[in-house]
């Protein structure tokens, strides 16, 4: 079956001024174009999914502000690119392997540091403030500066310095803990 992908301006103009069943279509009819996008570029994928979901999300939150309503398909394959992007950065990925506890993979034990040498994370995260910590485990996550800032109730640039400031005290964090380690390897040498 094919689609048509041209969109009725005055479609358009109606979901830009609030119409909720001219918005509802508009998504309507963009899902397969952009289900065939993604498709074409990584195949039958379950993150195809959430591809087209996130991007139907970014059509949806920045409609209004589109000024040429002749260009909806530009800007839909826009925001497709971007979360295109997003899955090649590892955001679509997993983030973590569970395993049985009972039964856990040998590299779980395992440690390719130096002698006296192993990093706390949890130690190291510890030096931050929980709000901090949560914003780095959304960053984590994956979700955008933008996101996350509407999540704690801050501007984007905040969120980015809020970043910067903890990564800067892991590090210092980090470094004192190699230099120790490193003084004490010599100590017992």
């Amino acid at each position: 079956m094919a689609y048509q992908y041209d969109f009725d301006i005055n479609l358009v103009e109606r979901a830009q001024a609030g119409d909720d069943r001219a918005r509802e279509d508009l998504l309507r009819r963009l899902e397969p174009m952009l289900r065939a996008f993604f498709i074409k570029r990584i195949g039958l994928k379950p993150a195809v999914d959430d591809l087209v979901q996130n991007t139907m999300l970014r059509v949806h939150g920045g409609l209004e502000a589109l000024k040429d309503p002749q260009r909806l398909k530009a800007f839909a394959m826009k925001a497709a690119l971007f979360e295109l992007h997003d899955l090649y950065r590892g955001r679509y990925g997993p983030k973590e392997s569970l395993y049985d506890p009972e039964h856990p993979p040998e590299h779980a034990h395992r440690t390719d540091a130096p002698a006296g040498i192993v990093v706390d994370l949890e130690r190291a995260l510890s030096i931050l403030t929980p709000r901090a910590r949560r914003i780095l485990e959304l960053r984590e996550y994956g979700y955008r500066y933008q996101e996350i800032a509407e999540m704690v109730g801050t501007s984007e640039a905040a969120i980015k310095m809020q970043v910067k400031r903890a990564f800067e005290k892991m590090r210092n964090v980090f470094t004192a803990t190699l230099i120790a380690g490193l003084l004490y390897g010599a100590f017992l040498g």
